[in-house]
């Protein structure tokens, strides 16, 4: 068994979208005598998190809706390493995508270390592909799954089929194939979207 980490470290001064600062995580950290403790303000799309209908969708559904259940299961790794700009159909036909998969999408994206922002992205045209076909859910190791996109036609489509969304994920040393994830969003209540920690497991299946 060999278990990948693709989750972002959260630090002072990490890659944040479009650079950001107000999106940049802040730590205090005091110590009194031998007790130390840190208060930590994070955005709740710091990193690698998923994404809720809310974030797009004004009367969308919240992060605490998502069940367990349905981040804590197979998926696949497509290796799309070869697209340049937006990921559209065609990019996707030629790939084994069936009913109820949970996809992850390695892109030029998990090979930066700074933000790009010419990162690849989801196109519109692929995302209703992917809800023609009834996926589950798609990660993308971008911090958007879409990008200049007005309308955001891609979240917006992705949602209405009830496809979870994560975003920031790190798949650089990961190769294309199945495996067994556990993505765990921090247990928020009544907002957008939460950090989480997301590792595959290879091995098990």
């Amino acid at each position: 068994m060999k278990i990948h980490d693709v989750s972002m470290p959260i630090y002072k001064g990490m890659p944040v979208y479009k650079n950001i600062e107000d999106k940049q995580p802040s730590f205090n950290t005091v110590t009194n005598g031998h007790v130390t403790e840190s208060r930590i303000t994070l955005d709740a799309h710091v990193g690698t998190h998923t994404d809720a209908p809310l974030h797009m969708i004004n009367d969308g559904d919240t992060i605490e809706t998502i069940g367990l259940e349905r981040l804590v299961r197979k998926c696949k790794v497509l290796d799309l390493t070869e697209v340049e700009g937006l990921i559209e159909k065609e990019d996707l036909e030629g790939q084994k995508i069936e009913k109820d998969d949970f996809l992850l999408f390695k892109t030029k994206n998990s090979f930066d270390e700074e933000f790009n922002f010419d990162f690849i992205a989801l196109g519109e045209s692929g995302a209703k592909y992917l809800s023609e076909i009834g996926i589950e859910g798609v990660g993308i190791d971008g911090l958007g799954v879409e990008r200049a996109q007005p309308g955001h036609p891609t979240h917006r489509t992705l949602f209405s089929n009830d496809i979870i969304v994560i975003e920031g994920l790190r798949l650089k040393d990961v190769a294309a194939g199945e495996y067994f994830m556990v993505a765990a969003p921090l247990k928020l209540v009544g907002i957008d979207a939460a950090p989480s920690r997301v590792i595959l497991i290879e091995g098990i299946l």
